[in-house]
This record gives structure tokens, C-alpha cells and sequence, in this order.
């Protein structure tokens, strides 16, 4: 993974999902993160439901903080539901999180 890729993995774990207070990353939420060209992210993530009433605020909260970047103009969020989203995706410390919750 390129730094910049990794910077913007990091950047991502402040965005919360809101009704679970877990961040995207440590959720297992953020499949992909690719840079096709300078100044340019492309994100694909899922959510854990289709259904999930907070899709924008979390899309927008995902655009809003790669955006921020100074190395990002553009951020791309693609959504998926290919494969379907499970606990297992989640990192330790996300299962951590919601065992507390």
C-alpha cells in the first residue's frame, strides 16, 4: 500500500458510523482505496445494512475528510454491497468496540 494510501486509511478512522460510534476503518466498512490518478481518491465501501438510515452522513463524512487532505482534491465513494458487510470484517479493535456498546 502507497503512503498515501495509508495516510488516507488512517485520515478515515475519524469517521464514525453514528449510531454504532465505531470508526469506518475499524468497522470493516472500507473495502478498497485506490489513487488512479494525482490528486485523486477512489473509495469503495459498504454499509452494514443496505437499508442504513445514515448513508449520506456517512458517504459525505468519508468524501469530506479525504477531501480535506492536502495530497486529495477529489474523492470518489463508491458504494457496494458486493460482498455483503459481516462482523468478521471488523478489526479487533472495532470488536472490541462493540462488545463494549
Amino acid at each position: 500500500m502507497t503512503a498515501l494510501k495509508v495516510k488516507i486509511r488512517e485520515n478515515l478512522k475519524t469517521v464514525y458510523d453514528p449510531e454504532l460510534n465505531i470508526n469506518v476503518v475499524d468497522l470493516g466498512l472500507i473495502y478498497t482505496i485506490d489513487v488512479p490518478e494525482p490528486r485523486k481518491a477512489r473509495i469503495q465501501m459498504t454499509l452494514t445494512t443496505p437499508g442504513c438510515p445514515l448513508h449520506d452522513s456517512i458517504v459525505s463524512g468519508i468524501k469530506y475528510c479525504v477531501e480535506g487532505m492536502e495530497e486529495v482534491d477529489i474523492a470518489d465513494v463508491e458504494l457496494t454491497w458486493e460482498p455483503a458487510w459481516t462482523p468478521d470484517m471488523m478489526t479487533e479493535d472495532g470488536k472490541r468496540l462493540l462488545q463494549g456498546f
